[in-house]
């Protein structure tokens, strides 16, 4: 078997895509991602993640509710916490060894975020959850995404969605979008592309770190993506 184009990455995954219509977290995704994940770990690829929180809270949304928009994003940080414990607990079904680091404090169930440990986990074969965003309000975890990839010093960020790339429009509503395949940093920006917000892609492009859109749901996808094959789309 060949090496894996990629030694170390860090897979981004949205709160929204771990629940259903009638489960807030879905334990049969749960297990599909965890079996995705596991496969690419066999292949000896270093495993970072981070997970927002959408399932549960959206910072973004709490002013409709009458919360304090900074207050609302701690909350949403602690809605990644969740997440991440979730996610963590599927993957140790799995038989995986994982560290969960939080940006805030959560001393009870997982580390502080240490830049050195954090890498140091990776290199024992650890996957490592990064949860609660940055631990600052008005940050994304798309941000939070980009800025754990480079700290880590991770090949690639790979965003992890429901539709096999980037399109020209909404492929759900429009049957002529067709998907690219490769995208510059400038043209994601300049075309308003809503894949990551504009500090996401910034931080990755001024730190020279692609990023590759990919239908998560799929399964095999992430192992042939990590192995070399055409999957998704490239932002670089």
């Amino acid at each position: 078997m060949k090496d894996p184009k990629y030694k170390r990455i860090l897979l981004k995954l949205s709160g929204e895509s771990l629940s259903t219509d009638t489960e807030v977290i879905d334990p049969t995704i749960l297990g599909q991602y965890a079996e995705e994940i596991r496969r690419v770990h066999d292949l000896g690829v270093e495993v970072a993640i981070v997970i927002g929180g959408g399932n549960i809270f959206r910072g973004a949304s709490a002013a409709k509710a009458g919360i304090d928009r900074v207050q609302g994003d701690y909350m949403g940080m602690l809605a990644t916490v969740i997440n991440g414990m979730a996610v963590q607990a599927s993957l140790e079904k799995q038989g995986l060894y994982t560290r969960m680091m939080t940006a805030i404090k959560v001393e009870a169930v997982c580390e502080p975020f240490i830049r050195r440990r954090a890498m140091r986990h990776l290199e024992k074969g650890r996957i490592v959850i990064f949860g609660a965003g940055t631990g600052n309000p008005y940050f994304t975890t798309d941000s939070t995404a980009s800025l754990r990839a480079i700290e880590i010093e991770a090949d690639v960020v790979l965003k992890g969605t429901r539709v096999d790339g980037v399109y020209t429009a909404d492929p759900e509503k429009d049957p002529k979008a067709t998907r690219y395949t490769h995208l510059s940093f400038a043209e994601a920006i300049g075309k308003g592309l809503k894949i990551m917000d504009t500090t996401a892609f910034t931080l990755c492009q001024e730190n020279k770190v692609p990023i590759i859109v990919f239908d998560m749901n799929k399964t095999g996808n992430l192992a042939a993506l990590v192995s070399g094959e055409d999957v998704g789309t490239l932002i670089s």
